[in-house]
């Protein structure tokens, strides 16, 4: 369940990029966009990596 959320939220940051034009909202979509390819590739991985937010 993990690795289809991760990949949900890499797709749906790219899509707000292509549209995206104020630089400071386009830095902070770049930075949750590479949070989330490595979390992406620490659960491809088998790494253990943060546990998801909300979870004990």
């Amino acid at each position: 369940m993990d690795l289809f959320i991760a990949r949900l939220n890499i797709q749906h940051f790219r899509k707000l990029l292509e549209a995206e034009t104020d630089t400071a909202k386009r830095n902070r979509l770049l930075q949750l966009l590479a949070e989330e390819e490595k979390i992406l590739n620490e659960l491809e991985s088998g790494k253990p990596g943060p546990k998801a937010k909300g979870t004990a």
